[in-house]
């Protein structure tokens, strides 16, 4: 199997895994704002153990920072200099690291029995992303105020629909997520 069609699969079994358990993470997002830093530190550390030895298996130098806020675990990967080797852990379209981090969530899932909400970041392809998506809430949201017309946007993951929401709700304008599976995606309107 190439690494193409292996980095498409783990893809395609992460989608999936993250659409099975999207409305499980909405819900758990206010519960999670009560989950002990105790809890969320090893959350972490098994996720960071995971990554680390994944990693080793690769054959790919980062290193691996563990950070606490707002109620969850956040995870980044990042080499000194520029590693090929990372990148291809971010994949085409952040594909691959959709993977990896639902691979990290099963990880946490396993050795803790507690499902995790942690997220997953390598060499800031996430912050990098953010950026890209609040301009594409800002351009919808201009289209509906000039067309008064709803806007339906590209399919992207729960992760970045959850960054286009809040950005459209900051906004002033609503927005919907319609669809299933690969095809979910938002619907933004004036209301």
């Amino acid at each position: 199997m190439s690494v193409e069609s292996t980095e498409e699969a783990t893809a395609a079994a992460a989608e999936e895994l993250a659409e099975a358990t999207e409305e499980t993470s909405e819900e758990g997002a206010a519960a999670g704002k009560g989950t002990s830093v105790s809890r969320l530190e090893e959350e972490g550390d098994v996720a960071a153990d995971y990554l680390e030895e994944l990693l080793d298996i690769a054959d790919i130098d980062g290193d691996i920072d563990i950070e606490i806020r707002n109620g969850r675990t956040y995870i980044s990967i990042a080499a000194e200099d520029d590693s090929e080797g990372l990148e291809s852990l971010v994949g085409r379209d952040g594909e691959v690291l959709e993977a990896l981090q639902e691979l990290a969530r099963l990880s946490v899932l396993s050795a803790t029995e507690n499902r995790s909400r942690l997220v997953l970041d390598i060499n800031g392809y996430r912050k990098e992303r953010a950026g890209d998506l609040q301009q594409i809430a800002e351009d919808a949201v201009a289209k509906v105020k000039e067309t008064g017309a709803p806007v339906a946007l590209e399919p992207m993951s729960a992760y970045e629909r959850k960054i286009v929401h809040d950005a459209v709700a900051d906004l002033g304008f609503v927005s919907e997520s319609e669809g299933e599976g690969a095809g979910r995606h938002i619907v933004v309107s004036a209301d």
